[in-house]
């Protein structure tokens, strides 16, 4: 898998069938605003950074429920579809089109794109009210966190959104509701999601100034958006009001990983597993221990957090957490066994698909790979599978294979305009998939930006990686060693620092590090891995 930060990795996993059919009831006041705060994408570049003018892509915002004639609140009825059938038919036609036009494909895949991710957010769907339907929602308010992450995510919505037409003050209701947007949106990839939870979180701290759920909600809001100081200041707020809310504890750890301030990480992982220990703060205190180069710690602590798990939602996330540490060690045969067992669980588990068909590229089996990295894309177009099916279309080299991965980084574009429509911060991944594929000046803008907001290992290697492809290794080299400096043992770090080196002048730390990636973990990249052995022979070559 590539580097995990810690804002992508799964939480207590929740459904990863179609998204709900429809958006939040929301009164007429609040949708003046908030059609508008979900629409309208920017004319920036995107994801893979391609340069030129661009139409603005259309909105991915929320239709406006109608006002209903019972205390104000909106509704709307209507029959959202089969969302993934869309997405798949979309990205079809996205493709093809791509192939014969490569400026209307940048545009249309977009379009296409913002139709498939949000196929279903116009109408509150009818008839999604049995399993853990209405009959769970309590009398005294709606669905816990809890009890939507244990259970069907998409049934607990629209049983959410039934109970607040009835109850529209329940501010406990609105919480869950926002938190549970926020789910969909990751577990989806579908961004559009992000506007209507804010307005959910705004109205249960409208109902209840300063209760803990909504502040916790809106940090898990911010860390979704890339917002990390304010997940940080909102997870602080939650927690003066309730020091055991675990949804704050975890964002609160994420939000420091992500800022780079690693000590003050550890020491609020220490904080969570004393208050509430549990398979959310178990994982996220491993990924804390891996960062800092102690994978046996990380290890241990996952396989207790496992053999304690018992819903398969957690077996799931846990086995895949496993899975995806032994893959950054070059363990291909172990984090195969983790993503079988995690499969095993919850086949439809995306996140083990993804990183098993990593591992399966790792061990050779390249073809097994591409059919497994091109169902997930077809269900759920995220950067990180996107950009992987890309380089192993590159990697193989048959007939229309390169136009198949430039397929794939223009919906890298395409995602990237739509997660900044629904208010998200893109640079980390626009600076990662522009550098290798596509506007080079881009990545480095957008590298800097992102690391002018956060300093982590993450960005580190991201504004090295973006400064040598633009010819600048000299200041590149500070920044690929800073990403290597707190011993997580991390291939493409030691890769991208190993090539940097070399173009510095430095052929034996050169040779170090590009000897050290491909010892580690020989599989990191289909591309990347290629060209260490090629440069890495080469340096042998002239010694």
């Amino acid at each position: 898998m590539p580097p995990r930060t810690t804002d992508s990795t799964p939480e207590r996993r929740d459904d990863d069938r179609a998204p709900s059919t429809g958006p939040e009831p929301e009164t007429a006041g609040e949708r003046e605003g908030g059609a508008a705060a979900g629409a309208g994408a920017g004319s920036g570049k995107g994801g893979d950074g391609t340069s030129g003018a661009r139409p603005a892509e259309p909105g991915a915002g929320d239709t406006a429920p109608t006002p209903s004639s019972a205390g104000g609140d909106g509704d709307e009825a209507g029959e959202g579809g089969d969302d993934t059938d869309q997405r798949v038919a979309a990205m079809r036609r996205a493709a093809d089109g791509g192939r014969r036009w490569r400026a209307l494909h940048l545009a249309g895949c977009a379009v296409l794109l913002a139709v498939a991710v949000t196929g279903g957010a116009v109408a509150v769907g009818g008839g999604q009210d049995g399993g853990t339907g209405v009959d769970a929602v309590s009398a005294a308010g709606a669905l816990s966190p809890g009890d939507l992450a244990r259970g069907d995510l998409d049934a607990g919505i629209a049983s959410l959104q039934k109970h607040l037409r009835a109850q529209p003050r329940d501010f406990g209701g609105w919480s869950t509701l926002g938190v549970a947007y926020v789910e969909q949106a990751r577990t989806k990839g579908d961004p559009s999601r992000y506007p209507q939870a804010e307005r959910a979180l705004r109205r249960s701290l409208g109902l209840e100034p300063g209760n803990d759920q909504a502040l916790a909600g809106q940090a898990a809001l911010a860390a979704a958006r890339h917002d990390f100081p304010g997940a940080l200041n909102h997870a602080d707020r939650a927690l003066k009001q309730n020091p055991y809310n675990e949804r704050a504890l975890c964002t609160r750890i994420d939000a420091l990983v992500e800022l780079g301030r690693y000590d003050d990480a550890a020491k609020a992982a220490d904080t969570a597993d004393d208050r509430r220990p549990g398979v959310p703060v178990f994982t996220r205190y491993a990924y804390v221990h891996e960062l800092r180069g102690d994978v046996r710690t990380a290890r241990s602590v996952l396989e207790r957090a496992l053999g304690s798990a018992s819903a398969p939602a957690d077996v799931a996330y846990v086995a895949t957490s496993l899975g995806q540490l032994a893959w950054n060690q070059g363990e291909y045969k172990t984090a195969l066994g983790h993503y079988a067992r995690a499969l095993a669980a919850d086949d439809a588990y995306l996140p083990a698909l993804e990183g098993r068909a990593r591992a399966q590229a790792a061990s050779g089996d390249r073809a097994a790979a591409v059919t497994g990295l091109e169902q997930v894309v077809a269900r759920f177009p995220l950067p990180g599978p996107l950009v992987a099916l890309g380089e192993l279309y590159e990697d193989r080299g048959a007939d229309g294979d390169r136009a198949k991965a430039g397929d794939q980084y223009a919906l890298v574009d395409a995602w990237t305009a739509l997660a900044r429509a629904g208010g998200a911060n893109t640079d980390l991944e626009t600076a990662l998939a522009a550098a290798d594929h596509g506007d080079k000046k881009e990545a480095l803008r957008s590298a800097r930006a992102e690391w002018d907001r956060r300093h982590s290992v993450h960005t580190a290697d991201a504004l090295a990686w973006a400064l040598h492809v633009n010819g600048r290794d000299e200041e590149a080299l500070p920044y690929a060693r800073r990403a290597t400096a707190t011993g997580y043992r991390n291939a493409v770090f030691l890769y991208h620092r190993g090539v940097i080196e070399r173009a510095t002048g430095d052929e034996r730390g050169a040779r170090t590090h590009l000897k050290a990636a491909l010892d580690l973990n020989p599989g990191f990249s289909p591309l990347g891995a290629r060209e260490a052995r090629t440069a890495l022979k080469d340096l042998e070559g002239n010694r």
